[in-house]
């Protein structure tokens, strides 16, 4: 498929957060761009503010008159369901209908291509290293599965000849790309609805390893069973992070690299996780000749990433961070982190579980890392792409933790039962549609402080 010859790009399930930077990219080089999306977000919203007519109706009229089938791309998502009228429309006159995936590995397939992997730290790997690389005046174009607080956008640069993505195992999507440089950052069991089991999904990590012909250019983790560049943090390992400490909620630290050592690196995302998440795209930017200075002062002037430990209140007498975790291993992520920055404060958990299927897979995992927070309201599930299983409920996994001070809270009671706490630490958890409410969790706390 030639894209030049394509004059409109239609998105089933543009409100999506890869879909939606897809949608960005279309726009920016000069395609016509429109489509569906089941409810109204605030991605959808700055969808519709930069020019894309979007309407959240299935509903073939609604197509534009204009979108031809030898002019027009098609691009959904897997969730949408094979009973959508809009998708059969396209499909029953032989549109040119892709997966978000697909396009992407058309997009990169002549650019050089970084690829991160892994089931968690992928948004946040790519973000740094699309940062570290458009700050250092490459001509790349990062695609990341979260709004970059740098830019306000899940869409870094407008380059042409690099390019960075995440390589999504879901639906074993991450085998459509052609990546020169590449890391895997875990391999932990997840999507056990579509893989079946933990080693069907190792198994497809595997296989997107040996798409890396060169291992000098596959980065890991130690713990992964793989050939490639190891990195880790106060470890032995080609490249290290150590001399780690915290200097006004920053880590700073040091870095050994296979020809140097850089002293006194800032870094303002907490957590363990987000150190290696960082120490991955150092790894992946020196090997493709970032020069170092570069590399230290994009490190630390990246902002974060919306919804990934995002600070919305951040005062002595009360922090309130939203992150987007949604399976055990991020949970914990999220706990080390915080206890790290506020030891022996009270921290309230607020988690709204995403999907019954991994609510029934991971349940023993949720519970336990729910239980470590001092106070925990737990949500309703949200199902996304599901129907409801018997059985799997919010009050079942509520059953199983064994932290006390729990219980179940209605969305429609959230503020109220928040207002009432006296935690001074908050954190909303969720891949939900919980993102949807910081905004006003946030007013109701500020106007309280």
């Amino acid at each position: 498929m030639n894209l030049n010859q394509i004059q409109n790009v239609y998105f089933i399930g543009i409100g999506g957060i890869g879909m939606s930077a897809l949608a960005r990219y279309f726009k920016y080089i000069g395609k016509q761009v429109s489509g569906y999306d089941k409810t109204p977000s605030m991605l959808t919203n700055e969808l519709i503010e930069s020019g894309i007519d979007i309407h959240f109706e299935d509903n073939i009229s609604l197509i534009p008159s204009d979108y031809y089938v030898e002019n027009t791309l098609v691009i959904f998502t897997p969730a949408v369901p094979k009973t959508h009228s809009e998708w059969n429309f396209f499909i029953e006159r032989h549109y040119e209908v892709k997966k978000r995936a697909e396009v992407l590995g058309i997009i990169t397939r002549d650019t050089f291509c970084f690829a991160v992997a892994g089931t968690h730290g992928k948004t946040t790997t790519s973000s740094i290293l699309g940062h570290i690389l458009h700050e250092s005046g490459a001509d790349v174009t990062a695609f990341v599965g979260g709004i970059v607080e740098n830019y306000n956008s899940n869409l870094i640069g407008n380059g042409k000849t690099v390019t960075v993505v995440e390589a999504d195992e879901f639906d074993r999507s991450f085998l459509h790309l052609h990546p020169n440089i590449a890391c895997i950052t875990s391999m932990d069991a997840d999507h056990l609805d579509i893989y079946g089991t933990s080693e069907a999904i190792e198994a497809s990590f595997v296989e997107f390893a040996s798409k890396v012909e060169d291992k000098s250019k596959l980065f890991i983790t130690k713990e992964l069973p793989l050939e490639g560049v190891q990195c880790a943090i106060n470890e032995d390992a080609v490249y290290k992070a150590f001399n780690v400490r915290i200097e006004n909620a920053n880590y700073v630290f040091d870095v050994q690299t296979p020809s140097e050592t850089i002293e006194n690196l800032r870094f303002g995302l907490p957590g363990k996780h987000n150190l290696m998440n960082g120490l991955m795209a150092i790894a992946m930017a020196k090997t493709f000749g970032t020069p170092t200075e570069s590399i230290a002062r994009a490190i630390g002037s990246f902002n974060g990433i919306r919804r990934r430990f995002s600070y919305q209140i951040k005062t002595d007498q009360l922090v309130y961070i939203d992150d987007y975790a949604h399976h055990p291993t991020e949970i914990n992520a999220v706990h080390q982190a915080v206890r790290e920055l506020y030891p022996n404060r009270k921290v309230l958990a607020i988690f709204q579980p995403h999907l019954f299927s991994r609510t029934r897979d991971f349940a023993d995992g949720f519970a336990e890392s729910l239980s470590a927070f001092d106070e925990v309201f737990l949500m309703d599930i949200y199902p996304a792409r599901e129907l409801p299983m018997e059985g799997i409920t919010s009050e079942w996994l509520l059953g199983k933790m064994t932290n006390s001070n729990k219980r179940i809270v209605a969305k429609s009671d959230l503020l109220a039962s928040i207002e009432a706490s006296d935690a001074p630490i908050i954190v909303t958890i969720g891949a939900g549609d919980i993102g949807e409410m910081v905004p006003s969790i946030k007013k109701m706390l500020n106007e309280n402080i």
